[in-house]
């Protein structure tokens, strides 16, 4: 590696490390099995080497370079993913794009921005909104993902219900393949295939992006907030799915199931005190023993019964209100108990601070786990109700519904379970994962929504494509023929 460090610095005018720290930065997504590694003092498989270019050139001569020299490459954005997707399995390079921190001028009349694949979400959105512009495009991790990564996971915001998933709002990208060569996709609309989306989500295993032009539109001039509170998740579910295929478009759709509306009760919501309070109390008070009995915890969390959708809508004022009306009627007319807008404010204004709630519970000592599918209206309630069966016995599960269409949703489930032995811990998070994943997939599921594949759901998602794992195979052959791009991911 230390010829092959010297070759890459004078690529990349010496942006290069080999040094401990830096690789054991770059060790490790937000995977968290690898955080609770972490904090047992052990460290995932980290890459030979860090590289920083700043050109689509420099990146194409260390993708040849690495060719030559049998290297893995590992694209970085800014490692915020939950699948293990930048671990290096085989060593190699981290490829660092944070230098891609371009944001180029708003075309008013076609409506787009080219940026750059290091540019950080909320970097990208502050300067849109200082111009007047969003891309309406709001992940929950905003603060610490990039473009890039948004663009090989497919990445969808909590505003998708009215502007679409990343894919949708993509118009063309640029990079390097895995054989070294340079690509820059046509401009959507045209004709034939479209390479841009055959990219897209194939999480470094291809590719890696350096640019793309992105939509915008202009932003809001008004948004209208409103919560209710339903006494069953099916009558939640029916709401949403009504107030959709009524042709409503909600900016945002958040339905937290009884246990997840607990964990995240606000402190001085007055309604249901005792049950709102006893799983953050479990947490962070009362320790991990507990968890390690969650059949016992059945009782307690039917304490909490309710569960609570929340609505977004916006636009022009008189628009986002008559939304917002067409829609309280739909929820009523099932039985809802409307909240008004303050419990919507709240959770709009505290919607990316799960993951600090998450560290608390890994500060505890236990182990909070999530796993990421979506369904089609048909199964979106089997899918939920088998995976809480399975997984009752196992785990504190938590589930919230979100990024809603027309034809169905997404189910981010949390899986709570008390730490131990670490090989212990490993075999039973293991056994989590493919006894949900499982149950999820055979009540109609698909394995991610916007997550990504990474290691974990490698398996089932070779196994979900069927046939069509042969013309995946195909085209790994094809653009990257040394096997070089981010090797174990998406299974290939």
């Amino acid at each position: 590696m230390v010829d092959a460090a010297g070759a890459l610095a004078a690529l990349v005018h010496g942006r290069v490390s080999t040094r401990a720290l830096d690789r054991l930065a770059y060790s490790r997504d937000m995977w968290p099995l690898a955080t609770w590694w972490f904090q047992q003092g052990r460290v995932p498989p980290p890459p030979d080497a860090v590289v920083w270019p700043g050109s689509d050139d420099e990146v194409a001569q260390v993708i040849r370079l690495a060719r030559e020299r049998r290297l893995a490459v590992i694209p970085f954005g800014a490692g915020s993913g939950l699948c293990g997707g930048t671990i290096a399995t085989a060593g190699g390079l981290a490829l660092d794009l944070k230098r891609f921190d371009t944001i180029g001028p708003v075309d008013p009349q076609r409506r787009c921005v080219d940026v750059g694949a290091g540019v950080l979400g909320e970097t990208l959105e502050r300067r849109l909104a200082a111009r007047g512009w969003t891309m309406g495009h709001l992940p929950s991790s905003l603060a610490m993902s990039t473009v890039g990564g948004w663009l090989a996971t497919r990445s969808a915001g909590l505003l998708s219900s009215r502007y679409g998933k990343l894919e949708d709002l993509v118009l063309s990208v640029r990079g390097v393949l895995g054989t070294g060569e340079r690509f820059e996709t046509p401009e959507r609309p045209f004709l034939g295939p479209d390479l841009a989306q055959l990219l897209m989500g194939s999480e470094g295993a291809l590719c890696t992006f350096t640019s793309a032009r992105l939509r915008v539109h202009p932003r809001p001039e008004a948004r209208a907030f409103r919560a209710f509170d339903f006494q069953t998740v099916e009558r939640g579910l029916a709401a949403v799915r009504r107030v959709l295929r009524e042709g409503l478009r909600p900016a945002a759709v958040h339905l937290a199931d009884p246990s997840a509306l607990a964990f995240h009760a606000q402190p001085l919501e007055a309604r249901a005190r005792v049950a709102a309070a006893f799983l953050p109390a479990l947490f962070t008070q009362v320790g991990t023993r507990l968890l390690s009995w969650p059949r016992l915890l059945g009782p307690l969390a039917r304490l909490a019964t309710r569960c609570r959708l929340v609505f977004v809508f916006e636009g022009d004022p008189g628009h986002a209100d008559a939304e917002d009306r067409a829609a309280a009627a739909a929820c009523l007319s099932l039985g809802a108990n409307d909240l008004g807008e303050g419990p919507a404010r709240a959770w709009f204004q505290e919607r990316n601070d799960a993951a600090f709630r998450h560290a608390r519970v890994f500060r505890s000592g236990a182990l909070i786990d999530t796993l990421e599918v979506s369904a089609p209206w048909e199964h979106v309630l089997d899918v939920y109700q088998r995976v809480r069966a399975v997984m009752g016995a196992l785990a504190v599960v938590l589930c919230e519904f979100g990024h809603a269409t027309a034809d169905g949703c997404s189910l981010s489930f949390h899986f709570i379970t008390a730490g131990g032995p670490r090989d212990e811990v490993e075999a039973s998070a293991e056994q989590r994962w493919r006894a949900a994943l499982g149950a999820a997939t055979s009540a109609g599921a698909n394995v991610s929504h916007h997550h990504g594949i990474g290691l974990v759901k490698r398996r089932a998602y070779q196994d979900a494509l069927g046939e069509g794992r042969h013309a995946l195979a195909a085209l790994k052959r094809l653009f990257d023929p040394d096997g070089i791009m981010n090797p174990g991911k998406l299974g290939l």
